[in-house]
């Protein structure tokens, strides 16, 4: 804040807490004096303890000097982080500039060098996680695909079982007439009482059946 060690000097000899407003006076001049504007005089004054009123700070401001060394800030520069390269294959162009930054005499070519890299590494990682998801999924596409397929084939099999067994069900109820197995043991039991061989079981001819209706038929011709 002071320019001047004789005035940070007299700043300091005053005490903090004056009984009397000459010392009071004294101490806002030398701070008015080591001052650079009117905002850093009233910080120096508030900090002080000393009077900061409108009447006070009018009566300063002509002693804060036109000029003044202003307090100069320099923001350090930030340290160099040295990152490891991982080698990649890239095309020849790109590698041979990589090779050329990462050994180059400056710092923050090498450390741009370093993060390409790094980048390029992650890029490529990402790359290939994708292209293997995108497989994955891909077989588990396909093997839906069979899945239902193989479902459907199995459903067609099945209809066509119960197809066969209702057929091979109605030639052992109908032995292939299209008769009732009552009606089947009505035409034994005539074809017995009339002369022809029938077996208990199995078909029943057709000459027999045949001869069955006819009789039938003329029957009810004379009874009608």
């Amino acid at each position: 804040m002071f320019t001047d060690w004789a005035q940070a000097l007299e700043a300091e000899s005053l005490p903090l807490d004056p009984t009397s407003a000459q010392q009071l006076a004294a101490a806002a001049r030398v701070t008015a004096r080591s001052s650079h504007d009117k905002h850093d005089m009233t910080l120096l004054l508030d900090a002080l303890g000393l009077p900061t009123d409108p009447d006070t700070l009018t009566a300063l401001l002509p002693l804060i000097p036109e000029t003044g060394d202003k307090p100069v800030t320099t923001t350090p520069a930030p340290e160099a982080i040295d990152v490891p390269v991982v080698p990649l294959t890239f095309s020849n162009p790109v590698q041979e500039l990589l090779d050329w930054a990462a050994a180059h005499p400056a710092a923050a070519v090498r450390n741009r060098a370093n993060r390409i890299t790094a980048d390029l590494a992650e890029l490529t990682e990402r790359r290939d996680t994708e292209a293997a998801q995108r497989e994955a999924e891909e077989k588990v596409a396909r093997a839906k695909a069979e899945l239902e397929r193989a479902q459907e084939e199995l459903r067609t099999v099945k209809a066509g079982t119960r197809t066969t067994a209702a057929a091979t069900a109605g030639i052992r109820t109908g032995s292939g007439s299209g008769r009732s197995r009552e009606e089947l043991a009505t035409i034994r039991s005539w074809a017995r009482e009339n002369g022809y061989q029938v077996a208990d079981q199995g078909m029943v001819s057709k000459r027999i059946q045949e001869a069955y209706d006819t009789a039938h038929q003329a029957t009810a011709r004379k009874a009608g």
